[in-house]
């Protein structure tokens, strides 16, 4: 029997495409099971229909004067005030700057925060390379590490910041981890980061679409001074970003991407910066992306984020417990079912003896499931995961570097949204169990440059779908 989230509010029939069905590589048509969540969500039908109703309305935002401009205006503004509201910023002392997503959004920060000559910004060995590699060009970073299991090593947290203390600026985190789904003691951590005169930045991709998430009060300990969403992966694919954090600090410097609507006055000589978020929103904003992302919240926000983590935490435990039965297969991070509730929903696992590259491949071209494969953007953590020795890694990035992917090491991740159920798990496990047993039809080839594999001699129907030209 399929789980179904335990709301009123039934978010499975409210997906865009859940409906669609692919093709197979044997010819049948079958409904597409998407377990690639943690990559990107498909779109809430919510969100859709605001866009469709605003767009007859779109206009140019601030300073116009006509009623479409007054109204885009205004939704833009309310859109501002709705992921404030979802974070629980206080929207008096805190601004929300929308961008494309939340890797410029990290980016942005990294490039807004001051740096003193000695200053040190902490992060994990769970990072996501966009809230790693933006601070690495900026001053001395220390990676916590995990545990064997893949969880933040929280005494190591401890001596890295008794160890550097007040040279401190930033302490850089993931709330949940895309790979393992690990969730962060995200306010545990803010405090102790507080206690040394240092800020704390979330990066809260993964973990605001599936947990409750609450910036907390200025003045309390555990407040979280920057918080980073991601639309794409909240059901407004549309192209937008939020990065919520206190309006003082971005007042404090010019932005980074400089002209139309970032400023109050400009003469010839001097410029006067304007107020928030205007001069870090440069440019004709994604109003569209913005309204989609508001709409989307607001039907989250509906549903109960408890709710939807409650069903999570349902979907988690049955599939640790489904796959933990396959022979041969492997799970990384957490693999006991009573545990569901430390973790979103990202399982990765392995197939002894097949490619991660291959057995997603099959798992989509013969069983219509959408997964991801490879190292999800988070390298370093990946190999932890892995246990590779330095001789492995060496070897694997160097034939990478050299071009060649196909023994680049990884997993495959299956991962939840809010509109999964049993039946997708099932449907997963089912053909996981195929591979295994070698029941599967297709003679695969392997692309040396990319790592993937392909089925010989079989082309994808994709203009009896959409592309904007015919291949």
């Amino acid at each position: 029997m399929c789980s179904t989230l335990p709301t009123s509010i039934n978010l499975r029939e409210r997906i865009v495409g859940l409906d669609r069905k692919v093709p197979l590589l044997d010819g049948r048509l079958a409904p597409y099971i998407n377990l690639d969540n943690a990559a990107s969500t498909p779109a809430l039908r919510d969100a859709l229909e605001a866009v469709n109703r605003f767009m007859p309305y779109y206009s140019s935002v601030h300073r116009g004067n006509g009623f479409k401009s007054r109204l885009s205006t205004v939704a833009y503004d309310q859109a501002h005030k709705t992921i404030g509201r979802f974070v629980g910023a206080d929207t008096e002392t805190n601004t929300c700057i929308f961008g494309k997503n939340s890797t410029e959004a990290l980016n942005k920060l990294a490039f807004r925060f001051p740096q003193k000559p000695d200053s040190v910004i902490i992060t994990t060995q769970m990072e996501h390379h966009s809230n790693d590699l933006p601070w690495r060009s900026r001053t001395k970073v220390v990676h916590i590490r995990a545990t064997p299991e893949g969880r933040l090593d929280e005494d190591d947290f401890d001596r890295q910041l008794a160890k550097y203390g007040e040279r401190v600026e930033l302490v850089a985190v993931t709330g949940a981890s895309n790979v393992s789904g690990f969730i962060t003691p995200i306010h545990r951590l803010a405090r102790k980061a507080h206690s040394v005169g240092a800020m704390i930045l979330v990066d809260a991709a993964q973990l605001a679409p599936h947990r409750q998430l609450n910036m907390k009060a200025d003045d309390d300990p555990e407040h979280l001074d920057f918080v980073v969403l991601s639309a794409h992966k909240m059901y407004a694919p549309f192209g937008t970003g939020a990065l919520i954090g206190p309006k003082a600090f971005f007042l404090q410097g010019p932005p980074e991407y400089r002209g139309g609507g970032t400023v109050d006055v400009v003469t010839l000589d001097d410029v006067a910066w304007a107020g928030m978020p205007d001069r870090d929103e440069a440019g004709s904003p994604n109003v569209v992306g913005a309204v989609a992302m508001a709409a989307a919240i607001q039907v989250l926000m509906e549903a109960s984020m408890d709710n939807i983590a409650a069903h999570e935490e349902e979907l988690i435990s049955y599939a640790l417990e489904r796959l933990g039965r396959i022979p041969g297969v492997k799970i990384y991070g957490e693999t006991n079912p009573a545990r569901a509730h430390e973790k979103v929903g990202a399982i990765p696992f392995n197939l002894e003896g097949m490619s991660h590259f291959l057995l997603a491949a099959i798992l989509g071209y013969e069983g219509g499931i959408g997964v991801r494969s490879g190292c999800f953007c988070a390298h370093p953590y990946v190999v932890h995961l892995l246990q590779l020795d330095e001789h492995e890694a060496a070897t694997w990035q160097a034939q990478l570097l050299g071009g060649d992917k196909s023994n680049m090491p990884g997993m495959v991740r299956m991962s939840f949204g809010c509109y999964n159920n049993t039946g997708d798990v099932d449907h997963l496990v089912e053909m996981v169990e195929r591979v295994a047993k070698g029941e599967y039809q297709g003679e695969y080839v392997l692309d040396r440059s990319s790592g993937e594999y392909t089925p010989v001699n079989y082309v994808d129907p994709l203009e009896d779908y959409f592309l904007l030209e015919p291949q």
